[in-house]
């Protein structure tokens, strides 16, 4: 399963209202460090398909959720669970790093 697209206009039927977690990588198109983590989120989309949603929203196409939420710098990882942001992530990461902290906090 790939990463899955939100918008400011999705995000309550997307990530809040979902009925497993979420996890939002708010990245835009000119961040280096948000490049280089998305082929890892690619495949932990598909290795972790059964308990998470890997979802993207670029935050300068969808600036309403990523203010709201505070976002300041990017990559910003933030873990939804029941609708609710449960853990957060700031920066890049490897692969096995980014997959480990998921896990433990799923």
């Amino acid at each position: 399963m790939a990463t899955k697209t939100v918008t400011d206009a999705s995000f309550q039927a997307d990530v809040l209202d979902a009925d497993k977690p979420v996890l939002v990588d708010f990245w835009a198109d000119w961040c280096g460090p948000c490049k280089m983590i998305a082929p890892a989120l690619e495949e932990l989309s598909d290795e972790l398909s059964e308990k998470v949603t890997i979802a993207k929203m670029d935050i300068m196409e969808n600036p309403d959720v990523p203010g709201k939420m505070g976002v300041q710098s990017i990559p910003f990882l933030v873990l939804f669970k029941d609708g609710k942001p449960v853990a957060q992530q700031m920066g890049a990461a490897p692969k096995n790093a980014l997959k480990g902290w998921l896990e433990g906090e799923l």
